[in-house]
């Protein structure tokens, strides 16, 4: 309880909750998307697989989602041609401690309906204009896996804002 208090304190946001990995961090996120066979989650292409790997499991359709050259992220215009009606979520990764461009990402999904998902694995501590990662789209996701900047030997976090996915 006082490690998920201060990390909630660090990262900025209500609160967050501990759990024994970033895969199972992710696993919960998906679970909370409400996912299921039929719909559509968009994911970068350029990613860990243990990213992808529970909304799969969801029965949801992955949509591969290209990366900017420049900044090796996922960007609002790889996203745009991907959605479909069947479309309900996206998986962003900020990679390297850097940002994705969340504004332009954040305006697809509010038109669109989307559940938004920051997987933060490599990016604790990182900004997105003044904002921290993981509390920009509806749940952040981080590791404490030991090659991580912050490390407990293993375990990951869930957070979230959104009051309807308040755990």
């Amino acid at each position: 309880e006082a490690f998920e208090r201060e990390f909630a304190g660090f990262i900025g946001c209500p609160d967050a909750v501990a759990v024994s990995s970033c895969s199972a961090a992710l696993e919960l996120s998906a679970i909370l998307s409400g996912l299921e066979s039929g719909n559509e989650v968009i994911i970068p292409a350029h990613t860990f697989c243990a990213t992808a790997v529970p909304f799969g499991r969801t029965g949801a359709t992955i949509r591969w989602a290209d990366i900017d050259p420049d900044t090796r992220l996922i960007s609002a215009a790889s996203i745009r041609s991907l959605i479909t009606e069947r479309t309900r979520a996206v998986v962003i990764v900020h990679l390297y401690g850097l940002p994705a461009d969340m504004d332009g990402i954040m305006a697809l999904a509010r038109d669109h309906g989307l559940r938004v998902i920051e997987d933060c694995a490599q990016a604790h501590g990182a900004m997105y204009k003044g904002t921290p990662v993981g509390t920009i789209g509806d749940v952040g996701v981080f590791s404490l896996n030991v090659n991580k900047s912050i490390q407990t030997g293993e375990g990951g976090v869930c957070i979230t804002s959104s009051d309807d996915l308040r755990y």
